[in-house]
C-alpha cells in the first residue's frame, strides 16, 4: 500500500522546509518507505518555489506541482489529479496535527479495508487540543453547530487538516464536488461522503493551534456562510425529489 501526501502551500517560506523535512524523517523512523509528497504551490510570490524546488533535489520522493489558482481546495484537487497511490490526502504544512497520527492511519488502511475516509478531529473526546486562542473556538464551534443543524454533518470536526481517503473514493467525490477553491471546499467533500455512504473514520488527534496562519478569518467565514447556504439548497432540493 502506498500513500501521497499532498501538502497545500501558499507563501510558507518560513515552515516549508521544516514541514516537509520532519514529514520524511518521521517516515523513515517508522521504516515506512511506500510514500511520495506532494508539494502543490497555489501561487506563492515568495521564496516558496525555490525551497521546494531544492527540497525535491534532496528528497526524491517530494514533488512540486505550481498552480495559479489560490486556495487549499484548488491545491488539494490537483493533487488528487496527479496521484497515483491507493491513498492519498493532505496535512497541514505547519503540521499543526501531530505527526504520528501519519503512522497511525497508514496502519489503520493497512488493517481495516472496510475504512475509506480518516477525518481527523480536534474535537472528539479523546482529542487533545492545546493553545486554541478563544475566538478561533467560538468560531470553529459555530461552524459545526451550522453544519451540523443544517447539513446534518456526523464527524466531529470538519477541517482539521488531516484527511486521508482511498485513491477511488477520492476521486469519485471530486467529481460529486462543486469548484470552490477554498477551505470550504474539504467541507463539501467530507458532506458528500457522508451523504454517500462512504466509511469515515472520524479520528481524535493531538493538535497544536500555529499562531502564523495565514487564513483571513473574516472572509473565510463569509464564504462558509455563501457556500452553507448552497449545500442547504442543493441537499434539500435532492431529498424532495
Amino acid at each position: 500500500m502506498k500513500i501521497n501526501i499532498i501538502f497545500p502551500v501558499l507563501n510558507e517560506r518560513l515552515r516549508l522546509e521544516k514541514g516537509i523535512r520532519s514529514t520524511v524523517e518521521y517516515l523513515q523512523s517508522i521504516d515506512f518507505k511506500d510514500y511520495c509528497i506532494t508539494i502543490v504551490d497555489n501561487g506563492s510570490e515568495d521564496e516558496t518555489p525555490e525551497i521546494a524546488e531544492r527540497l525535491c533535489e534532496e528528497f526524491p520522493k517530494v514533488t512540486y506541482e505550481r498552480i495559479q489558482t489560490r486556495g487549499v481546495g484548488a491545491a488539494f484537487r490537483r493533487g488528487v489529479e496527479l496521484n497515483t497511490c491507493e491513498i492519498v490526502g493532505y496535512m497541514d504544512i505547519d503540521l499543526s496535527t501531530n505527526i504520528k497520527h501519519l503512522g497511525e492511519a497508514i496502519e489503520i488502511f493497512r488493517k481495516d479495508e472496510s475504512i475509506q475516509y480518516i477525518n481527523g478531529s480536534r474535537f472528539a473526546k479523546e482529542s487533545d487540543t492545546k493553545g486554541r486562542r478563544w475566538y478561533r473556538k467560538i468560531t470553529s464551534r459555530g461552524l459545526l453547530i451550522l453544519l451540523k443543524v443544517f447539513l446534518g454533518m456526523k464527524s466531529s470536526d470538519a477541517i482539521c487538516g488531516f484527511t486521508f481517503v482511498r485513491k477511488s473514493i477520492a476521486e469519485e467525490l471530486i467529481a460529486a464536488s462543486s469548484d470552490d477553491n477554498g477551505w470550504f471546499y474539504m467541507i463539501e467533500f467530507l458532506l458528500r461522503a457522508e451523504k454517500r455512504g462512504v466509511k469515515v473514520l472520524d479520528y481524535p488527534v493531538e493538535w497544536q493551534e500555529d499562531y502564523n496562519t495565514t487564513v483571513k478569518i473574516f472572509k473565510t467565514i463569509c464564504n462558509y456562510l455563501v457556500q452553507i447556504t448552497r449545500l442547504f439548497i442543493e441537499f434539500n432540493i435532492k431529498k424532495n425529489i
